[in-house]
């Protein structure tokens, strides 16, 4: 691109182009929020490369009734793009500037073609003239490099599409497991960027089943990769033990797409979504020495053998706990509404003799989870990846909140629960509908007297004839395994097969 307009042939300004808008196009006209509390530049700072750019302009895009974080959004992604080499986003930057960061900008994209564009040729022109060479000499590792430095060069410009291709076409050339991580890495990149995420899946499935063992870092790069496909997916509960599983050792080393501050929220919002009590305790908080053989007993009933086994190992490394640290208000949100709950479930037995002190105690609890979800959903609201989600995940939320605010009573004062989950009576009446009509609750609504009346099973006898259902099972396993040692140890099935 020698000339200093657009018009000056197709080479870098028409190919380049033709696609790796991001593919999100339906999804970021959203409606504008207003935060004034957001601090763009240590948001932006947690991110490198194009996603650091592509986050800026998701949050100018809704927060253009705040001018002062627009603009200055808009300077720093304008800073950013200047260090790339995609012309394309340096053009959408200026287009949304529109003049209102002084002159300088509009200058540079005068020559931003002569700039980037006649280095850009040079290099593809390069690669493209080496390839014949390449295949002409028959070797895997000189070809798969250069579909990687293709892949990488149309990355650079924004055309994902072409990246993409080029990343995968390294499959059939790659030699060692190490070179099949790289090619499952890059593609995976791409089909984030690009939001098309069973691509995602299917990459991380094959670098899962190499046979050697990855290195922590990948291994914590994949579990990221994967929690995000199964947020868009909209799986939460999947999502939620994929970026638990994430171990520390991702630190900064993921920055290109994901955030250690990100796998914190993402991780924290789904299990509170989507938990139960006893995952919150076996998965987030560690109390596992503290569970008593009846909660152990839930545990092992609630999921798999292979599970529980995941679960000692997540507690045994700790790994949630070190990324709870980076986000003390997810944090404090979790430990609240765990509290809230074991607070008064602590001891069934005392169920119903709970003093002023206690309800105190227990509604300062949900008071201040709620606050604290208050508190983060104008900026979650700003999250390129949590944004479509967030209503959904804080109903479910607030709807699990509503049943385990219940569960100690026997009943319950409509105008007293409303005040702690800040709503009016007849909100609460419709919310609480919902919640029995779906029955997720057992209970019935005294309208007139605005008393919630709570029907309870009574869970030490389930709990006591789970016990036994499970001695039973156990039991006939047993005796099944006695009965074919027997037959094996008298060859009954040998004779069996010589009488025919």
């Amino acid at each position: 691109m020698e000339s200093d307009d657009e018009t000056s042939g197709p080479m870098i300004d028409d190919e380049i182009y033709t696609n790796g808008v991001y593919g999100h196009d339906e999804k970021r006209s959203r409606p504008i929020i207003n935060s004034e509390q957001f601090d763009i530049k240590a948001y932006a700072s947690l991110y490198s490369g194009r996603t650091k750019i592509m986050h800026l302009i998701f949050t100018v895009e809704r927060s253009q009734s705040n001018q002062a974080m627009e603009l200055e959004a808009l300077r720093m992604a304008y800073d950013e793009i200047k260090k790339a080499e995609n012309t394309q986003l340096h053009r959408e930057v200026v287009q949304k500037i529109g003049g209102r960061l002084g002159p300088s900008m509009e200058w540079t994209w005068l020559g931003a073609t002569r700039w980037i564009g006649g280095p850009s040729r040079r290099r593809r022109s390069s690669r493209t003239s080496s390839m014949p060479t390449r295949y002409t000499n028959l070797i895997k590792e000189s070809i798969r490099m250069g579909y990687n430095d293709f892949g990488d060069f149309y990355y650079a410009h924004g055309q994902l599409g072409d990246a993409f291709k080029n990343y995968v076409r390294t499959r059939d050339y790659c030699i060692t497991s190490k070179h099949i991580v790289h090619m499952c890495m890059s593609s995976t990149l791409v089909s984030i960027e690009m939001g098309q995420f069973t691509h995602v899946t299917s990459y991380i499935t094959k670098a899962e089943q190499i046979p050697e063992a990855l290195d922590p870092v990948t291994v914590a790069k994949l579990r990221c990769a994967a929690g995000l496909a199964q947020l868009e997916s909209k799986k939460y509960k999947l999502a939620a033990r994929k970026f638990l599983e994430t171990g520390p050792e991702l630190g900064n080393h993921y920055n290109e797409v994901i955030a250690p501050q990100d796998v914190t929220t993402y991780g924290g919002l789904c299990a509170l979504a989507t938990f139960d009590r006893m995952e919150l305790k076996a998965y987030i908080l560690s109390f596992l020495s503290t569970i008593s053989p009846f909660d152990l007993l839930e545990v092992q009933h609630s999921f798999s053998v292979n599970d529980f086994i995941l679960q000692n190992k997540v507690i045994d490394n700790l790994n949630f706990r070190n990324f709870l640290e980076l986000v003390p208000e997810v944090r404090e949100l979790i430990n609240d509404f765990y509290t809230s709950v074991e607070y008064l479930l602590s001891d069934d037995a005392q169920r119903f003799s709970f003093s002023n002190i206690d309800l105190l105690i227990f509604y300062s609890h949900y008071a201040s989870c709620l606050d604290y979800l208050g508190n983060l959903k104008a900026n979650l609201l700003l999250d390129i990846h949590l944004h479509d989600h967030l209503e959904t995940l804080y109903g479910q939320i607030r709807h699990k909140a509503l049943i385990q605010y219940m569960h100690p009573f026997v009943s319950v004062d409509l105008n007293m629960m409303a005040n702690a989950f800040k709503t009016d009576v007849a909100g609460l009446e419709k919310e609480l509908e919902a919640l029995i009509t779906d029955n997720q609750v057992q209970a019935k609504i005294d309208s007139q007297n605005k008393i919630l009346y709570a029907r309870h099973a009574d869970q030490r006898n389930a709990t006591f004839q789970r016990v036994l259902q499970i001695g039973n099972e156990f039991d006939r396993d047993v005796k099944s395994m006695l009965l074919r040692v027997n037959l094996i140890k008298h060859e009954y099935n040998l004779r069996a097969a010589r009488k025919h």
